[in-house]
């Protein structure tokens, strides 16, 4: 028996590969699916299932590419009703794979029809469980994602949560494998732990939402504590993991078409395109094509992307390093994005050879912005989310969190000059882009963010430990 997980950094999501005796399951593939059919064949392996843990919200899955592919089964958990050809199982069910068994069990309330699948080896012990978004590693699936108007609430969602932990997961022995559905930085929890595996009884230790003392009530109120509105993307990822979606090699074959300067002009007015720079923001800053929009692929690009652009048929123009076309295409397309229409070929020095305006973002080091801030009024915008704002922040600072900007960019004044700071660079530089964009011409970056700003003597809340990351 091979178990593997195959861990994705930028969307903080676990897909699993398991493989016996010539037969092979995947679990929450994403949606390249090259990974797992290049697993398979090394194995010698026929993928005989793909095992969704739901319909999920943060991220388009590989699971229709995947079974047309291979022929696999898709397999659903009780009450999930696909738009397409899937097997949804009853409650126990069990599939065999080689000489190993998957159980299922149905563990709703992160979603209705959520479940976990428990992995039985070849003597038939209880090996590891894949708990989907239902358990996670130090925390519980947010109950609030799919709630239905005049149906379900998150409270109704939260009880349904506590019951199929206490009912379905924490009577499982202690040694096996807890395998979650997400890690640190998802938005899928509140506030998981940086690993990605553990056994379930240090989960009873050390988990709060599965203390054994908890009453239904007390965890009702804990795991719908601190919740904030979930990003915009989530609800279409859902319907388009429900409904079905287009190949992802047809999205491949358009994106990635190398448009001269001209062309790439051309396409941005005509088809009315936003244009994406995918480069680091260091390079960015420096120069880049009035209008466009940074959001760089080496941060969290796909969830940044699915928070911050409303329409996932938006089509997409994208500036980006030599080399890095398909990359920015794949991670489009694992957030639902599937019309980008081309890349600038030569990139950001072809644009500029040619004479085209160009634009900068100007910086000042945290030292600098320092002094300038002591001397006088300065409007400062803090653009982290609000549970950092309020762990700790720069005195006189107004938090604007970039989660919200589409929302919030109304509350600023386009005649007033706004210095910004993140954590460390990225997302200041993505909220900038974006106001510029839209007419704000006075904005300063400070360079390093709240991590430079730390280092100078200006004057910091007091420090407050975050209870949630949302």
């Amino acid at each position: 028996m091979k178990v593997e997980q195959l861990y994705t950094g930028c969307l903080a999501e676990a897909a699993y590969y398991i493989e016996s005796n010539g037969e092979a399951v995947v679990i929450d593939p994403l949606r390249d699916t090259e990974p797992y059919i290049e697993r398979a064949k090394a194995d010698n392996a026929t993928i005989k299932y793909v095992l969704e843990t739901h319909f999920h919200a943060d991220f388009v899955s590989g699971h229709l590419d995947l079974a047309k592919k291979t022929s696999a089964a898709i397999v659903y958990g009780p009450t999930a009703q696909p738009n397409f050809k899937a097997h949804v199982a009853k409650d126990g069910e069990v599939l065999k794979v080689g000489n190993v068994t998957i159980q299922v069990l149905h563990t709703p309330g992160h979603t209705m029809e959520s479940s976990s699948f428990l992995l039985r080896d070849e003597n038939g012990k209880d090996y590891a469980v894949f708990t989907g978004d239902t358990l996670f590693l130090g925390d519980v699936g947010r109950p609030d994602l799919a709630i239905k108007q005049g149906e379900l609430t998150r409270e109704d969602l939260a009880g349904y949560l506590f019951d199929s932990l206490r009912n379905k997961i924490m009577p499982l022995a202690d040694e096996v494998v807890v395998y979650p559905g997400h890690g640190a930085g998802s938005a899928c929890g509140k506030k998981m732990s940086k690993e990605t595996q553990g056994t379930l009884g240090d989960q009873k230790k050390l988990n709060y939402a599965l203390r054994a003392d908890m009453t239904r009530a007390e965890f009702v109120k804990e795991v719908t504590t601190g919740l904030v509105d979930p990003p915009q993307y989530f609800p279409k990822n859902a319907v388009m993991n429900k409904m079905g979606y287009a190949s992802i090699d047809e999205v491949r074959r358009q994106g990635l078409q190398a448009l001269s300067v001209r062309a790439f002009k051309a396409a941005w007015e005509g088809a009315e395109a936003l244009v994406l720079d995918t480069r680091h923001q260091d390079v960015f800053v420096k120069g880049f094509i009035p209008g466009s929009i940074f959001i760089g692929v080496e941060g969290d690009f796909a969830p940044w992307v699915g928070a911050l652009i409303p329409d996932l048929k938006q089509p997409i123009l994208f500036v980006c390093e030599a080399g890095r076309e398909n990359e920015v295409v794949d991670r489009l397309a694992r957030v639902g994005y599937d019309n980008p229409i081309g890349y600038l070929e030569g990139g950001f020095e072809a644009w500029k050879n040619t004479g085209e305006d160009v634009d900068t973002l100007p910086q000042l080091t945290a030292g600098e912005f320092a002094g300038l801030f002591k001397k006088g009024k300065v409007d400062l915008l803090d653009v982290r989310k609000a549970s950092e704002f309020n762990a700790q922040h720069i005195v006189g600072a107004l938090n604007f969190p970039l989660d919200f900007i589409n929302k919030n960019r109304t509350q600023l004044d386009r005649s007033k000059k706004y210095y910004m700071y993140c954590a460390g660079g990225y997302r200041s530089v993505i909220a900038a882009s974006i106001l510029k964009s839209r007419g704000f011409t006075d904005l300063v970056d400070i360079a390093g963010g709240f991590k430079e700003l730390k280092e100078t003597d200006l004057q910091r809340t007091a420090f407050v430990e975050q209870m949630t990351e949302l």
